[in-house]
């Protein structure tokens, strides 16, 4: 498969599934969702459903989910301004066009005095030729029309916001929370493809050219011993075979439901200090879908640890930064893997959302992690800190994750070049 394709396929199902979390509970919750982003930068493609704008951006650094009321709202309208109201047939306001006027001749020209577009829904204006102001009733889902795009209102009731604690924590924690559902997903598909692993005396596959294929073992023997030492599971034959490197040994064995022996010598290979036996082979799988469910938890729990483990090695300074791969060194990664096979292409995609997930929910300001991290300060005072002072450490937090990502990237440019 193709690096580039493989990379954007498993770039795309991270940052999507990730942000499909973000966006599914806010939406719950009420939030109006401006913009489903996939990637940062310039717009490549885009389309609108159900309120919200759904793009793909050229700059594969992550994505985002725009919501109503978690930045300043980037129309108003403000008094003395003059605007173009097109009311449905009950009288409400479905539309405030701002300029081009012109192209809604059926539209009533006024002078705002006042606007209230968050908690009333009211506009406060006077038509021409008139003395007197009236006030204009607003729809809720009222668009704003400027340069030719529409951009739909937020009341304070459809704003992030607005909404209890437990909901905009749940919108913020469904992120992450995707990403480790993603993964199990996908080992849940590498075990019904390529099978779960079972620990019984049964040869599997069998590597072509290995000490086991030489010396004539088939995939489905069964092993009942091994040098007079009954086998009754996978772990007692390689075992066994660890133990022996470079030794002749005899395997009792079943075939086609004979019994027959066979004299093997295990190669010896270096582990480490250690020099252990090998044969080659394979231990059998079954193909189940309880059990690749059960696989998926397992293989999941086992790489959120070992992600988890190394977090903390890297905050503690025993795992260096130098470690660390970007979006370059995950492209040369991608590139490896794709080689394989598409079943290690999806363990890896696994592997990534696992990390992705767990990163994110470091307690650091501009992560999800770290906005949790004043929800449950909110939680305890009882009152929400200042808006203005927590963007402030948020975009402080943004400044110093854009700075980690020139330095990882730079690392794997270097890696990739020497």
């Amino acid at each position: 498969m193709n690096t580039a394709i493989a990379f954007i396929l498993i770039f795309g199902a991270l940052v999507f599934f990730h942000e499909l979390g973000h966006l599914y509970f806010a939406k719950r919750a009420g939030i109006l969702c401006r913009e489903f982003a996939i990637g940062f930068g310039p717009k490549l493609f885009s389309f609108t459903k159900n309120e919200t704008v759904y793009t793909i951006r050229l700059l594969p650094l992550g994505g985002y989910v725009r919501m109503a009321g978690e930045d300043p709202e980037t129309i108003e309208l403000k008094p003395g301004s003059k605007a173009a109201l097109l009311l449905d047939e009950g009288g409400k306001v479905t539309k405030i066009i701002l300029d081009n006027r012109d192209k809604y001749p059926q539209a009533r020209v006024v002078e705002v005095e006042h606007a209230d577009l968050e908690h009333a829904l009211t506009i406060k204006a006077y038509e021409e030729y008139e003395d007197e102001a009236q006030i204009f009733r607003v729809s809720e889902k009222a668009q704003f029309v400027s340069g030719g795009e529409e951009t739909q209102i937020a009341p304070y009731n459809r704003q992030f916001g607005s909404k209890t604690l437990g909901q905009r924590a749940l919108a913020i924690f469904a992120g992450p929370a995707m990403n480790f559902v993603l993964a199990f997903l996908l080992f849940v598909i590498i075990g019904l493809v390529q099978g779960i692993p079972v620990n019984k005396p049964i040869i599997g596959e069998l590597v072509a050219g290995s000490a086991g294929a030489k010396a004539g073992l088939q995939h489905g023997d069964v092993i009942q011993s091994i040098n007079g030492t009954p086998t009754e599971t996978w772990t007692d034959i390689t075992t066994l075979i660890r133990k022996n490197p470079g030794q002749e040994i005899t395997m009792e064995l079943q075939r086609n439901g004979k019994s027959m022996s066979l004299q093997v010598t295990p190669a010896a290979e270096k582990e480490g200090k250690e020099t252990v036996g090998r044969l080659g082979v394979y231990g059998p799988v079954e193909k189940s879908l309880l059990g690749s469910v059960q696989s998926g938890a397992e293989q999941t729990y086992k790489w959120t640890k070992l992600v988890f483990v190394s977090l903390i090695q890297l905050v503690t300074g025993q795992f260096s930064i130098d470690a660390l791969s970007g979006p370059v060194g995950i492209y040369n990664l991608t590139g490896k893997v794709a080689e394989s096979g598409s079943i290690n292409l999806l363990g890896l995609t696994a592997a990534l959302s696992i990390n992705l997930g767990l990163f994110n929910l470091l307690p650091f300001p501009a992560l999800d992690g770290g906005r949790l991290l004043f929800f449950a300060i909110e939680a305890l005072r009882g009152k929400p800190i200042d808006r203005h002072k927590e963007g402030l450490v948020h975009f402080i937090g943004f400044a110093l994750l854009m700075l980690l990502m020139l330095v990882v990237t730079w690392n794997d440019i270097k890696k990739f070049f020497l």
